[in-house]
């Protein structure tokens, strides 16, 4: 394995280059350091832009959670400046809450229509998120693997990170779980997000998209905020392991990670 430092000019930012040389190839991942969450968010939403406008019908996997806010915020407003155009971009959702129906305001659907959707020109009917109100899980969840499969995969992933290293609500395990399936929230996880349900009733199960979808993508975007380094070093430094999910996002070979923070890795 082989690291720099570096500057990019382009964008003012010092960032770690690791390559990883295969007999089969090479394995290129981009860490990124930004001096704060606006910064942050720019990069990132640079890089799903310019994903867009390359590809104008991109499949784009997205995140929930406050960690993707600002990329949200900024490519609505370079949409509302005419430099980016949504209109043939299908979207799919990592995951969702069970037992909410898509009004609830918790629920991930509602997240998504009131912070991204109903402020571009994307077609609704072409952005997914798993249905938490499914009367059978196992038929859903199989559906969705089988939607992300017709639409060609996805082009580039959107992942946030939790402290225990989940990403979407695959939870550590003593494996990594492959298909979309419903999961029971851990007891880390339930105390992190209960702060979004002040008067109670925080699910304790949700619908998750499996490794497999999330390995597919051509690109991955991590993003973390300076709370996250520790888990975020662990998780791309350390081995790869279910115990640490994310771990296993050092088998890809496009992954970028954008963070904040004043430690370097």
């Amino acid at each position: 394995m082989f690291g720099e430092f570096g500057y990019d000019a382009r964008f003012h930012c010092t960032f770690f280059a690791i390559t990883e040389i295969e007999q089969k190839g090479c394995r290129i991942m981009y860490i990124y350091r930004e001096e704060s969450y606006e910064k942050m968010s720019r990069r990132a939403a640079n890089i799903i832009s310019a994903q867009v406008i390359q590809k104008p019908d991109s499949v784009l996997g997205l995140a929930t959670g406050s960690s993707p806010l600002g990329i949200y915020r900024q490519l609505i407003e370079w949409y509302n400046k005419g430099d980016i155009d949504f209109k043939d971009v299908t979207t799919v959702n990592l995951d969702e809450y069970c037992g909410l129906p898509a009004n609830h305001d918790q629920s991930y659907r509602y997240f998504m229509d009131t912070n991204f959707f109903n402020h571009i020109n994307i077609d609704k009917f072409r952005t997914y998120v798993p249905n938490g109100m499914c009367e059978d899980a196992d038929r859903e969840c199989a559906d969705y693997d089988n939607l992300i499969a017709k639409l060609g995969g996805i082009d580039l992933q959107l992942l946030g990170i939790g402290f225990n290293g989940h990403i979407g609500f695959n939870e550590p395990s003593d494996h990594f779980d492959i298909k979309t399936r419903r999961v029971k929230l851990s007891e880390s996880t339930m105390k992190a997000n209960s702060r979004f349900f002040p008067n109670g009733g925080m699910p304790t199960h949700a619908l998750t998209m499996g490794f497999k979808s999330i390995l597919s993508a051509k690109k991955i975007l991590l993003i973390a905020g300076p709370e996250k380094y520790d888990i975020v070093k662990k998780a791309f430094t350390g081995p790869v392991t279910p115990q640490v999910p994310a771990s296993i996002l050092q088998l890809h070979d496009n992954v970028t990670v954008v963070y904040t923070g004043n430690q370097s890795f």
